[in-house]
């Protein structure tokens, strides 16, 4: 481990170590913290959690060594300078520098890099990754979503293709067996891994939703997750067992229906809190 990586740790993990329970949140947040309500701050078991899991077999010598030299970093900024995606998000953009996520859904052959074109959301609906023109075209998401996934509800898009790839997959998810068998969606990008659990599969009409709901008011979002679990059609899947409030954040994956043009099938996820 690098020298400024090992720092980084260094001002979480250093708290726990040589402090008692209360100074250590004390220091903590003191150090950590000056800048961010306390709201927004993890708890030291919560820290020391995500630190012990990166930092693995780190010696007390080693945090101590280097603790007087870095200070002021958050658990995110410490887990994302460990993180390496899985992906080669250098080789993509050599191909397409609109390439800047990618999504796997263990259990499905979707596995695929995220676009998003700068000006027309609808480009990668009939193009593909190498700017040819025609089908498949790429999974995307309009410029209308930010592309850090910190918007309350990002629409990610994708065909559903007659020979199974793409988003033709997401049908499986009519079936509540394989929904509760098959829940997690990961989102890579080149700073993070982002996790959904599954919630909702169920037919929709084919509105565009971020034009018809303003998902960055808390009211309308709220409103919009609470007609999610109203549904009551036999055919949607939703599940009543997970708990998801206007502070959480969602994707929505969406995709054709072969024998119903005017609709949609929607599969969304909750993020997982890390």
């Amino acid at each position: 481990m690098n020298r400024k990586l090992l720092g980084k740790i260094i001002v979480y993990t250093i708290s726990i170590l040589l402090a008692g329970t209360a100074m250590g949140a004390f220091f903590l947040y003191k150090n950590v913290g000056e800048e961010k309500g306390e709201n927004e701050l993890q708890s030291e078991e919560e820290a020391a959690e995500e630190v012990s899991e990166a930092v693995g077999g780190m010696s007390q010598e080693e945090m101590e060594a280097l603790y007087d030299s870095y200070k002021g970093y958050t658990a995110e900024e410490i887990i994302s300078s460990l993180y390496t995606p899985p992906v080669d998000f250098e080789g993509m953009r050599e191909v397409n520098q609109d390439v800047y996520a990618w999504i796997t859904i263990p259990g499905t052959v979707i596995d695929y890099p995220i676009l998003q074109h700068e000006t027309d959301n609808a480009y990668y609906l009939n193009h593909n990754i190498d700017g040819s023109y025609g089908y498949p075209g790429c999974i995307y998401t309009e410029n209308l979503n930010s592309k850090d996934f910190t918007d309350n509800n990002t629409i990610i898009y994708g065909h559903n293709m007659k020979n199974g790839t793409m988003f033709a997959d997401l049908h499986k998810y009519e079936d509540t067996a394989f929904l509760e068998e098959h829940d997690e969606i990961l989102i890579y990008t080149p700073q993070k891994e982002l996790k959904y659990k599954i919630f909702a599969a169920y037919v929709y009409d084919d509105r565009h939703l971020l034009y018809s709901f303003d998902f960055a008011d808390s009211e309308v979002y709220e409103a919009y997750l609470e007609s999610i679990f109203s549904i009551k059609s036999v055919d949607a899947n939703i599940r009543s067992d997970l708990e998801i409030t206007g502070k959480d954040k969602m994707i929505t994956l969406e995709t054709c229906i072969s024998s119903q043009p005017e609709k949609r099938l929607l599969v969304q996820a909750v993020l997982q809190k890390t």
